[in-house]
């Protein structure tokens, strides 16, 4: 198991309330984000983390909210800014379990740019997007994930623009861990952020999770009807070639774990670099600056 996730083996310390914060989530009646947030409550029982062990860091939009409503560590960040914020996290205390919330807008459009580095480093945390396919937060407007000729409020025409497909690029950043929930099926997403949690690496839950306000719930049913779960007798989630299929399938949305490999994170080699600077010696921040001070 990653070191992230220190579970009891034995007995149950902690139980879902305890992970519960006590403040009423404040989404519209019907959002996915309910069934995102009462999966990682599952999540958190069944690893049985201990609560200020986890960090939980978001950014702007409906799914940012997150943070308020789960009794951990947690931090709300600017608009696109939740993977270098949580980077530092991870990299200040390494102990720390860090999981990042965020929508397809706050790491698909101001925040895309951090995407590809985070996974080339490979830094042990994970990241749930919850897709809505709509910037919801600030009413309706075209967002990276919508669908050609959407109509919305920046779009009342129709979209003209190619929609990002958020599990190709994930597969093309070269993400250790990839996997595909829907927000209405809280057993298997509960499932699927465990083991992304688990996963010695940096992991990425992508959730559809539909936006009944600016879709409605027709578009909650259709959605409900695209996530089909994959195989697990005949399918491998370690072939990347079979992975890039599952996910430019945009006819089906394949739920559960479309790709996992193994590799050395950004913590281990940045381990490896302090050994071989430092060697068997003890640095003290005053050790350092006296060393300029004596020049």
């Amino acid at each position: 198991m990653n070191t992230n996730a220190q579970a009891g083996a034995c007995e149950k310390k902690y139980s879902v309330t305890d992970y519960k914060s006590g403040l009423k989530p404040i989404w519209c009646a019907g959002c996915g984000d309910y069934g995102v947030v009462n999966a990682l409550y599952r999540a958190l029982d069944e690893l049985q983390l201990e609560p200020e062990k986890v960090a939980l860091i978001s950014g702007i939009g409906c799914s940012s909210r997150i943070p308020g409503y789960v009794s951990t560590y947690g931090f709300n960040t600017v608009h696109g800014r939740a993977i270098p914020i949580a980077s530092g996290v991870k990299m200040a205390s390494p102990e720390t379990t860090v999981i990042i919330a965020g929508g397809d807008g706050d790491g698909f459009a101001i925040g895309g740019g951090h995407m590809p580095h985070v996974a080339r480093r490979n830094t042990n945390m994970t990241y749930i997007v919850m897709d809505n396919q709509i910037y919801g937060l600030t009413k309706g407007q075209l967002s990276p994930t919508s669908e050609m000729e959407l109509k919305t409020t920046t779009t009342p025409y129709g979209s003209i623009d190619t929609p990002l497909n958020i599990v190709s690029l994930a597969l093309s950043y070269h993400v250790s861990f990839i996997a595909r929930g829907f927000a209405g099926d809280i057993t298997q997403l509960a499932r699927l952020i465990k083991l992304g949690v688990e996963h010695n690496g940096f992991s990425l839950i992508h959730v559809v999770s539909p936006c009944v306000t600016y879709r409605g719930m027709e578009y909650f049913r259709m959605m409900k009807e695209k996530c089909v779960p994959l195989p697990d007798t005949f399918y491998d989630p370690t072939d990347k070639v079979e992975a890039f299929k599952v996910a430019e399938n945009t006819k089906t949305f394949y739920t559960g774990v479309i790709f996992k490999e193994t590799r050395a994170t950004f913590n281990d080699n940045v381990g490896n670099i302090s050994g071989k600077v430092c060697g068997d010696k003890k640095y003290s921040v005053d050790d350092i600056l006296n060393q300029y001070l004596a020049q």
